[in-house]
């Protein structure tokens, strides 16, 4: 361990009563998000019952205005007069546009020049200011955070993280808190497995606490695009560990190398599971989901999806739940991405 670090077990985690606090918060302003069953997954997985939450119909088309809303909300009268930054390659910045405008904090994000332009334009028609950031060979995620640093200490914003924040990690746990509420109101018996997507960790880190603390019989299993498997490398090193893929994915909201201490402790307590799939793999979810549960999914939002459809009937008389995380994608891209 590197001098000043901190061990997993130094780290703070947010314990049951916390996550159910930033979910009684947080639910004034998210939407609740369906719990639908998906016959058509069944039979495709062999799976008994398959349920999707469709996180692409929250406010801003993802789950991050959940961990947004609560973390801008966490902040200091001082911090929100000043403002904040963050960067973020365009799901977060929709989402923490989203909850600065409504808390009436002034908010910069700092964007890889590569991102989504729907993203981008989104991000500033909620109000944030858009800086761009250069990284050529570089991965983008460290120039982006960079850049981001410099700024928050130039004009002393507030820095928010995108995922790597105990605050962040609790805010996403109320998508598993609310999905586990929902299995209760229609009598069905919690899922056996639970398929979520990995940037930096901080929806699996949520989700697998809220059903570690409810529901510990309940498998969680992080999904990430082959050659950023970040999360995959560390929980089998049991140490955080960079992915080191040069290699380009269509996920674009799940290309960070590694996750972050606070979703890598929180996982690490309610201990997970995890794959990777490809990115043909990832279309074909796309599709699917379109064709059989009308839903328009961002390639990182199908991932979920496409762990399940490539589980070579692993599941087969088991409850699962996928959650489909965004759906911040141009007809355009979508249209191109499944004639590929």
């Amino acid at each position: 361990m590197k001098a000043g670090t901190k061990s997993m077990s130094e780290i703070h985690v947010p314990d049951l009563a916390e996550i159910t606090r930033a979910f009684g918060f947080t639910r004034t302003a998210t939407v609740e998000t369906p719990l639908l069953e998906a016959e058509s997954l069944a039979r495709l997985s062999g799976a008994s019952r398959v349920f999707i939450k469709p996180e692409s119909l929250q406010r801003t088309g993802s789950f991050k205005f959940r961990g947004a809303y609560w973390r801008v909300n966490q902040l200091t009268p001082a911090e929100k007069a000043r403002g904040v930054v963050a960067y973020s390659s365009g799901n977060f910045a929709q989402g923490l546009a989203a909850a600065a405008r409504i808390a009436n904090v002034p908010c910069t994000i700092v964007m890889p020049v590569d991102a989504p332009e729907a993203k981008r334009k989104g991000a500033e028609n909620l109000g944030a200011r858009i800086v761009l950031s250069r990284h050529g060979d570089r991965p983008r995620e460290e120039v982006a955070s960079a850049l981001a640093r410099e700024i928050s200490q130039n004009e002393g914003l507030a820095l928010l993280h995108p995922f790597d924040d105990a605050s962040i990690v609790a805010g996403q746990a109320g998508a598993g808190l609310e999905a586990l509420e929902q299995f209760d109101r229609l009598g069905i018996a919690y899922p056996d497995t639970v398929f979520c997507c990995v940037g930096g960790g901080g929806l699996v880190g949520g989700v697998s606490l809220a059903f570690h603390y409810r529901s510990p019989a309940t498998r969680v299993i992080a999904v990430e695009p082959d050659g950023f498997d970040g999360m995959g490398k560390s929980l089998d090193a049991s140490t955080i560990t960079r992915a080191a893929s040069s290699n380009p994915t269509i996920c674009d909201a799940l290309q960070a190398t590694a996750p972050g201490t606070a979703p890598f402790a929180a996982v690490t307590k309610a201990g997970i599971g995890h794959v990777s799939v490809s990115d043909a793999a990832v279309r074909r979810a796309m599709r699917i989901a379109f064709e059989t549960l009308k839903l328009v999914l961002e390639p990182s939002g199908a991932i979920a999806i496409a762990a399940l459809l490539e589980s070579d009937g692993q599941f087969e008389g088991k409850t699962v739940l996928c959650y489909a995380t965004g759906g911040n994608i141009t007809f355009e891209n979508f249209s191109r991405l499944l004639a590929a």
